[in-house]
């Protein structure tokens, strides 16, 4: 395959390229940053078989390589991606593996510890597929499971992290401009939103702790 890498660290893209080249494969060209892949890719006459990039590269050092994975998409929408990371990605990382196309991929970079699996996935990305580290796919899981806090109303977010800041009713009564009343009325739904019970002890340290857990 003729294969377009990006890797802000020039060793392990040195590496990689020393890899993909003895498993057969021709790397026509590097980058070192984000910008340079997507300015590189571009500048290729023919489209490459598969980008693999890696998420975190300058300019910001975030997730700025799968940002230019989705504007690659979006110059060519059946562009085989793969990312090969450190670490998953929040923002981007599910609008790339759920591209209606198919050709992409995220793996981790300490999974790929098999020559052979990784070649496999190379090829499965090149060829439309789609391949996904179990770490990765248990992470988005996990972002799909609504919180304990998930049933408050933005009100009651409020006013319980009012009470965590250790603000007491007639604080948060003065904070957000509402009556006492109007405080204990939040704290109550608060609570029973929660599932904190009349008979529980300590209802306003453990919902407070839930809210410190949820963050």
């Amino acid at each position: 395959m003729r294969i377009l890498l990006a890797d802000d660290a020039a060793l392990l893209r040195e590496a990689l390229q020393a890899l993909l080249e003895r498993l057969g494969h021709e790397v026509v060209a590097t980058a070192g940053d984000a910008t340079e892949l997507v300015a590189v890719y571009r500048a290729l006459e023919t489209a490459p078989d598969l980008v693999v990039t890696d998420v975190r590269m300058p300019p910001t050092r975030t997730d700025d390589g799968l940002r230019a994975a989705l504007e690659i998409r979006e110059l060519a929408p059946e562009q085989p991606v793969l990312a090969l990371s450190q670490y998953v990605a929040d923002r981007y990382a599910r609008d790339l593996l759920t591209l209606p196309s198919g050709g992409v991929g995220y793996l981790l970079k300490e999974r790929v510890n098999r020559v052979t699996d990784f070649d496999q996935a190379l090829a499965t990305v090149a060829a439309g597929g789609t391949i996904i580290d179990p770490e990765v796919t248990r992470h988005l899981l996990r972002q799909d499971q609504p919180g304990p806090l998930a049933d408050l109303t933005p009100r009651e977010r409020e006013v319980l992290e009012l009470m965590a800041k250790g603000e007491s009713n007639a604080g948060i009564a003065a904070q957000l401009y509402v009556s006492d009343a109007a405080v204990r009325k939040h704290i109550g739904n608060i609570f029973t939103r929660l599932g904190l019970q009349p008979s529980d002890e300590n209802r306003r340290v453990r919902a407070i702790l839930t809210y410190l857990q949820a963050g």
